[in-house]
C-alpha cells in the first residue's frame, strides 16, 4: 500500500469510525483524523511483535514499514528456543533447516563436530519470517502501512492536540496521531534518538548468501558451523538453509578491513570461493548501554531500537520478540493512561520488565564476551570436550534455560565463570 492514497485513508477513517467505541478519539480541531491507540514504528519482529501484542488486547493498532513487504534483512536467521516460546500463538514458523549437529573450530583448527539426537534450533529466512509476523499481527486487527518512511516524533508543539497524544510525522509531511508509540525501527531508530537511547558496543556483521550444488547442501544438512575468529571477539558461522548457505562473520566495528579479510578466508577454506553469493550484505548491531533509557513521555523502543540483544553471540531475534511483546503489552497501558504521571508509571513498569529479564540475560552475555575475547580457545576446548558444557549449550538453544540462568542456577558454571576473570 503506498503511505497516502486517498482509498487507504477512506479505509483508515471508515475503520476507525466503526470501532469508535474502542478508543475513538478525533483529533483536537474536530477533523476525522484518527487518534491510534497505539503507532509501531518498524515491521521486523519486534515491531510485529508490538503490534501483535496490542492488537490482541482489542486496541485500534497502525503499523508502519517505510520497506515493501517482504525484504531482506542480514541475519543469521537461527531461531533458538526463547524465540519459539515468544512467537505468536499458533504460528507456524517457516523453517528451512532443523539442527541436529555442530561443527565448532578455531578459527579453522581443531575442528570437532557435536550431534544432539533432539533438534538444537531451526533456521528461517527473514523475509518469511517477518512477513508470518506481520500477517500474524494483522490477523489480531493491526492496520499495516508500508513504504511509510518516519521522520520523527513530537510529544509538544502544534502538531500536538493534547498531552495525551503523540505525532508521528511522516517523511511525506503527514502527521499520524497516537496515544502511545513503539519504536522498532532497528538499530539507527530515529524513535531510539527521540528517546535517548545510547550504546556502549557496536559491532560490524558481514554476511553471504551462497547457493550450492544438491551436493554439497547435503554434506551441511542438518548442521551448522561455528568459528571462534582470529580478532578479539570475532566468530563465524555456516548456516544452511536447502540450497543455500548463509555464511557470515561478526567483530567489533573499527576492523572492517580485517572483519571482510577473514570473511574472505572463511569463504574460501570452507571450499565455497568459488560459489557466486547471490547476496552480500553488512549491518552494524548495537547493545544498549546499561543505564539507557527505555521510554520518553508515551514513547518506548525494543528489539534493535532499544539495543537489546546479546552481547556475545549478538542474537537478537528474540530479544527483539520477547521485548516487542512487552513494549506492545504496555503501550496499551500507557494509551490508557489519561495524564502523564500514569503513563510515567507505565513506562517505568515497562523498563523493569525489560531489565529484570532481558536486561540480566544481557549483563552475563557481557561477562561471557570479555571472557570470549581473552581466552577464545578455552572456550572451544570447553564445549568441545567437556560434556556439561556441551549440555549448557544444547539447553540454551533449546530454550530449557538462559545463559543468565545457567550461571545463577548452577554453583559449578558460577565458579568456572568466576575463576576465568580473575585469571584475566
Amino acid at each position: 500500500m503506498g503511505p497516502g492514497s486517498d482509498q487507504e485513508q477512506e479505509h483508515i477513517v471508515s475503520s476507525e469510525n466503526a470501532a469508535a467505541g474502542a478508543a475513538g478519539d478525533e483529533s483536537a480541531d474536530g477533523a476525522d483524523a484518527p487518534v491510534w491507540d497505539v503507532v509501531v514504528v518498524g515491521a521486523g519482529p519486534a515491531g510485529a511483535s508490538a503490534a501483535h501484542a496490542a492488537a490482541n488486547e482489542g486496541r485500534r493498532v497502525l503499523l508502519l514499514e517505510k520497506s515493501e513487504l517482504p525484504r531482506y534483512k542480514t541475519c543469521g536467521g537461527g531461531i533458538i528456543g526463547p524465540s519459539r516460546d515468544a512467537l505468536p500463538p499458533g504460528f507456524e514458523l517457516p523453517l528451512q533447516d532443523r539442527v541436529h549437529a555442530v561443527t565448532f573450530s578455531l578459527n579453522g583448527r581443531f575442528t570437532r563436530t557435536r550431534r544432539s539426537r533432539r533438534m538444537l534450533f531451526g533456521l528461517i529466512n527473514r523475509p518469511e519470517f517477518d512477513q508470518g509476523l506481520v500477517e500474524a499481527a494483522q490477523k489480531a486487527g493491526a492496520e499495516l502501512r508500508t513504504g511509510v518512511t518516519v521522520s520523527r516524533v513530537e510529544q509538544h508543539g502544534t502538531a500536538v492536540p493534547d498531552r495525551r497524544t503523540v505525532a508521528v510525522v511522516l517523511s511525506d509531511g503527514e502527521t499520524v496521531l497516537a496515544r502511545a508509540v513503539v519504536g522498532a525501527d532497528g538499530s539507527a531508530s530515529r524513535i531510539g534518538a527521540h528517546v535517548g537511547v545510547t550504546m556502549d558496543q557496536v559491532d560490524l556483521g558481514l554476511e553471504a548468501e551462497i547457493p550450492v550444488p544438491a551436493t554439497v547442501a547435503e554434506d551441511w544438512r542438518g548442521r551448522v558451523l561455528i568459528d571462534w575468529g582470529p580478532m578479539p571477539g570475532s566468530y563465524g558461522w555456516v548456516f544452511p538453509k536447502g540450497d543455500v548457505l548463509t555464511v557470515g562473520v561478526i567483530s567489533a566495528r573499527g576492523e572492517g578491513a580485517a572483519t571482510k579479510q577473514y570473511l574472505e578466508d572463511f569463504i574460501a577454506r570452507l571450499g565455497l570461493a568459488g560459489f557466486e553469493p547471490k547476496i552480500s550484505s553488512g549491518h552494524l548491531t548495537r547493545c544498549r548501554s546499561d543505564d539507557s533509557p527505555l521510554s520518553r513521555g508515551r514513547v518506548l523502543v525494543c528489539g534493535d531500537a532499544a539495543g537489546l540483544l546479546e552481547p556475545w553471540t549478538r542474537e537478537g531475534i528474540s530479544f527483539a520478540l520477547r521485548s516487542g511483546r512487552l513494549a506492545g503489552e504496555w503501550a496499551v497501558r500507557i494509551a490508557e493512561s489519561h495524564d502523564a504521571v500514569d503513563a510515567r508509571r507505565q513506562a517505568l513498569n515497562y523498563a523493569f520488565a525489560v531489565k529484570a529479564g532481558l536486561g540480566v540475560e544481557m549483563a552475563v552475555g557481557r561477562r561471557m564476551l570479555t571472557l570470549f575475547e581473552r581466552r577464545p580457545g578455552v572456550l572451544h576446548a570447553a564445549i568441545t570436550g567437556l560434556r556439561p558444557a556441551w549440555k549448557a549449550f544444547a539447553d540454551i538453544t533449546r530454550g530449557s534455560t538462559t545463559l543468565a540462568g545457567l550461571v545463577r542456577t548452577h554453583a559449578m558454571a558460577r565458579r568456572a565463570m568466576d575463576l576465568l576473570e580473575r585469571r584475566g
